[in-house]
């Protein structure tokens, strides 16, 4: 498999996305659905969708902590790892401040992405080559308290 991923710069600096990613020979593809900060030892419902209420945990980095640990746990339940991510899309729940973007919510913690994949995939931290990424303003999640979700496209590597 090959695999490239294209920086993007705005002004002569660069981005903390990626433009895109190009991939050959895959031997499959991977896509993982929304991981959002509900605890995962307790279970959202009693019997149908009329009795979901889902235990979230507390706060937007904590949320986005948990998020982006199931997912890492996703990728490699599936045989593949945050490295082969070639594609991640993010929600995030408003209050989006007059006049600005998601980037200015308070629930849109940059600082715990960075940390996650500076621990767990250096490669893609802000500062280095990361893959795509669509960054969403949301009003609403599958629950009130729910305030970050992402999911992913990644590659099966070789064998």
């Amino acid at each position: 498999m090959e695999k490239k991923t294209f920086k993007l710069y705005h002004g002569g600096g660069l981005m903390p996305w990626g433009a895109g990613c190009v991939v050959k020979n895959a031997k499959g593809f991977v896509w993982v659905s929304g991981c959002e900060g509900q605890d995962p030892t307790v279970s959202p419902t009693v019997e149908g969708r009329e009795g979901f209420n889902p235990k979230v945990v507390e706060g937007a980095a904590a949320q986005t902590r948990l998020a982006l640990e199931k997912m890492k746990a996703r990728l490699e339940e599936m045989g593949t790892s945050l490295e082969n991510m070639v594609h991640m899309v993010t929600y995030v729940k408003g209050p989006f401040p007059e006049g600005t973007g998601v980037v200015d919510s308070p629930n849109f913690r940059w600082d715990v992405l960075d940390d996650f994949f500076k621990e767990h995939c250096p490669n893609f931290a802000g500062d280095k080559n990361p893959p795509s990424w669509d960054l969403v303003g949301v009003v609403s999640l599958a629950h009130k308290d729910m305030v970050f979700e992402v999911g992913c496209v990644a590659v099966l590597p070789d064998d």
